[in-house]
């Protein structure tokens, strides 16, 4: 599994309750943009679209020895996946404060890029600082540990 790109502060703004693999509807440009390792997933969210989930705000820049029939780097992207999980998805995010985030872009071991998904409800200011705080704490008593073995 390679992963191409991470969304590192959809943990820090979201408690994240469940987690989902979709594949995604990609041109071939897209898909080479992808194997060069850029993208961004700062921004995006899915979004329900005539009972179907589509990743909104995904930048994909264009491929660099493309030509004119190149991909838009911020178009919206299918997301593949069973009717269940998307009607699962679809009652989770229709409750009040739940929203469907990507968590990273990667490519499976059979070679499809695929999106993890997870269903959060935003943190509040004090939950933000208390997660620092616990990070923190692990890091100076991971150091500790280690200054003490050597």
């Amino acid at each position: 599994m390679k992963t191409i790109a991470a969304n590192k502060k959809a943990r820090h703004d979201y408690h994240i309750m469940e987690e989902y693999e979709a594949g995604l509807m990609l041109t071939g440009t897209e898909v080479k943009s992808l194997r060069d390792g850029r993208a961004s997933l700062i921004g995006s969210f899915a979004k329900v679209i005539n009972e179907e989930l589509f990743l909104i705000g995904t930048h994909i820049p264009e491929y660099e020895n493309g030509n004119i029939q190149n991909h838009e780097p911020l178009r919206d992207r299918k997301l593949l996946l069973h009717k269940k999980e998307v009607n699962k998805i679809i009652g989770s995010i229709s409750q009040k404060g739940f929203v469907c985030v990507p968590l990273s872009v990667y490519f499976s071991s059979s070679g499809y890029a695929k999106v993890k998904l997870g269903i959060g409800k935003g943190k509040k200011l004090y939950d933000k600082r208390e997660a620092i705080k616990k990070d923190m704490q692990k890091r100076d008593i991971d150091r500790d540990l280690r200054i003490k073995n050597k």
